[in-house]
């Protein structure tokens, strides 16, 4: 069995930046095992499948070891793929997934994702949490994941975790952020308990990220920097209950993969 394959930079308008992802498009859906061993073999943050279901496309995302039910970037990267190569004559792409409808439209030269806003509360800090990033933040909060806000970007770029620690939360990601020098926030993601130390440039935080940086800078649209090695640019609007967070992306390679018929 071959498959349509291509490996998108996410977040970026330049190759070998951004976070890169794995994209296949399909013409059926394939055994969830089966697409678990091709997001193994790919190893990257996510490898995302999708089929054409009428006028939309359904959308799944697999990290090296689980199935997410939210991703950013590979959604990102999924949209750049169709509207670029299968869909060239469309403004926008209705994507079904487990987080309910995802729409992406070309926007003032980006592409601009409407998802669902996740609003952090604030919680106490757990033991492994602390210990995990080796350094106290000034507050912390949780939606889907846990957010660690720190007073300074310095200190945010400047965390070496112990991510064995980290992996041992009850959380698929924990984000770390700050005020920004340049951007309105900075921010970084650590997903060891999904097979993926730090993430170099992260949609599904942003949803966390958006509104409570909205709430803290008393702004809608907000600009954002995710600060790893590879670093990502995204632009954020707060819209209540949805954000929008859009970005650039670029194909690194497009091929063929062989898949086996029996795993």
């Amino acid at each position: 069995m071959q498959l349509p394959y291509y490996e998108v930079d996410a977040f970026t308008e330049t190759v070998f930046a951004g976070n890169p992802a794995g994209v296949c498009i399909l013409d059926e859906w394939l055994p969830p095992d089966r697409m678990q061993c091709i997001a193994a073999e790919n190893n990257f943050s996510e490898t995302a499948f999708a089929v054409k279901e009428g006028d939309h496309y359904g959308l799944r995302w697999f990290t090296p070891k689980v199935e997410v039910d939210l991703c950013g970037h590979a959604t990102l990267a999924t949209a750049h793929v169709l509207l670029s190569h299968y869909e060239p004559s469309l403004e926008r792409i209705h994507f079904q997934t487990k987080s309910g409808e995802l729409i992406v439209e070309k926007r003032d030269g980006r592409l601009a994702m409407d998802f669902p806003s996740r609003m952090p509360e604030p919680c106490s800090a757990p033991a492994a949490l602390v210990k995990g990033l080796g350094a106290k933040p000034k507050e912390v909060l949780r939606a889907r994941d846990y957010m660690a806000v720190f007073e300074t970007e310095a200190e945010v770029r400047q965390l070496a975790p112990d991510f064995d620690k980290l992996g041992e939360l009850d959380c698929l990601c924990i984000i770390v952020t700050a005020r920004g020098m340049t951007a309105d926030f900075v921010s970084r993601a650590f997903a060891p308990a999904a097979g993926i130390n730090e993430d170099p440039a992260t949609g599904s935080t942003h949803c966390t990220l958006t509104p409570y940086w909205a709430e803290k800078l008393g702004k809608r649209s907000l600009h954002a920097y995710q600060v790893s090695a590879r670093g990502g640019e995204l632009f954020c609007e707060d819209r209540g209950d949805r954000c929008i967070i859009a970005g650039s992306a670029v194909i690194y390679l497009q091929g063929m993969i062989t898949v086996p018929d029996i795993l």
